[in-house]
């Protein structure tokens, strides 16, 4: 600890990194009656167009809606903007071999909801800033981190100085906390881009999320509520960039045919990036006072656009083991605190990133015994009803170890 260094603010947690996982986290927190400083290098979006839409859009499992609701971000995200679809075609460019997901099948209303990232954000910090105990910090970036038994100490970009009993990374995959507190990852680059676009297709989406898996990589299309869709397009990295430099009549008539037409031609392309993809986990995510979650603890392959569900988790989980904590007189701070939550999610979130590897790996692979073993899988998995409600249950977050944010 600084001993000269005089003290900004003193807080029960810190928060650096104000996306939507360190917001849920701090809105989460505020609700205990914690003090929290969020610190945060962009304030979120608070106006567009009423016709526009986000290039960055995820799809929100159930579990993710019950968290957001129980924080109290829900309603408002829904005046905002949000698109539910309630149904899932997948296919495989390789044999045609597809899947068909219905939530009529489970009972449920819907799959899912695909919402902009910033309609999310906004939402959870209108909470943050009504909420009492709360500072947010922003523009502000970090500066150095120091750790010690009874406290940590941030000291910003800007000179202040922060203390507080815990500090969380929610920082995002270049996660400055993580590199501060010398925790190493474990993962690859993948010689992948993600292309992100909302284009408009000449037929309704029908509510449907659509993905093909081509040999260069998968093919989203998620519905947006005007009709729209939201593309993410993964492909190799030098395929990425000929997409990109095509124009957008060009570009266009290329994804018609990636997507085999399934709702026409592609009447409208929006602007477009790409965003390179790797996969990694942190080694470990917690030290004495400090914690990393959402995409500072691990980074996903987008196929199942799983990423922003697994950090909603990683908040409400550790937002659970601060209230146990607090419930029977713990630090909220000490390693027993913080390495329940490692336990609860790092092993969890292993397995997911394994997952989507291996999917990644099986789909983009032609030898023709894989291409026939998976489309086969696809095709009699199709016909098995109890095996598809089992996938759709696990998807939502209706089965499975959830904290108590994200349980029914």
């Amino acid at each position: 600890m600084s001993a000269s260094a005089e003290i900004a603010g003193r807080y029960d947690l810190i928060i650096v990194g104000g996306g939507m996982v360190g917001a849920a986290l701090g809105c989460a927190a505020a609700a205990q009656g914690l003090s929290l400083a969020l610190v945060e290098g962009r304030p979120p979006q608070r106006t567009w167009p009423e016709a526009e839409v986000g290039l960055r859009v995820s799809a929100l499992s159930r579990a993710s809606q019950r968290i957001l609701r129980r924080l109290g971000a829900w309603e408002r995200m829904e005046g905002l903007g949000i698109s539910p679809y309630r149904e899932m075609r997948v296919w495989d460019a390789g044999g045609g071999g597809s899947i068909h997901f219905d939530s009529a099948e489970v009972g449920e209303p819907d799959l899912g909801h695909i919402v902009e990232n910033r309609v999310t954000q906004l939402a959870l910090w209108e909470r943050l800033e009504a909420a009492e105990g709360v500072r947010l910090w922003c523009p502000a970036t970090l500066g150095a981190v120091s750790l010690a038994d009874d406290a940590v100490e941030v000291r910003l970009a800007g000179g202040e100085v922060l203390q507080g009993r815990l500090l969380v990374g929610a920082d995002g995959r270049d996660s400055a906390v993580r590199a501060q507190a010398g925790i190493a990852t474990r993962g690859w680059a993948y010689d992948q881009q993600a292309i992100v676009a909302r284009v408009r297709p000449e037929r309704w989406h029908a509510e449907t999320a659509w993905q093909r898996f081509l040999p260069t990589g998968p093919l989203a299309f998620l519905p947006l509520a005007d009709g729209r869709c939201s593309i993410v397009w993964s492909a190799e990295a030098r395929r990425a960039q000929e997409l990109m430099a095509l124009d957008d009549a060009g570009f266009g008539r290329a994804l018609g045919q990636a997507f085999e037409h399934r709702l026409g031609d592609i009447v409208e392309v929006g602007r477009r990036a790409a965003i390179p993809l790797r996969l990694e986990q942190a080694e470990r995510y917690v030290l004495p006072r400090l914690a990393l979650i959402g995409d500072a603890a691990h980074a996903i392959h987008p196929l199942a656009g799983q990423g922003v569900n697994l950090g909603f988790l990683d908040a409400a989980a550790l937002a659970g083991e601060i209230a146990a904590a607090r419930a029977r007189g713990r630090d909220i701070g000490s390693l027993g605190t913080l390495r329940r939550y490692e336990r609860a999610r790092w092993g969890e979130n292993l397995a997911m990133l394994a997952a989507m590897d291996g999917f990644k790996r099986l789909f983009s692979n032609q030898l023709l015994p894989l291409e026939v073993g998976r489309n086969l899988g696809l095709e009699i998995s199709d016909r098995l009803p109890g095996l598809k409600r089992l996938y759709i249950r696990r998807a939502l977050g209706l089965s499975g170890e959830l904290p108590p944010l994200a349980r029914v």
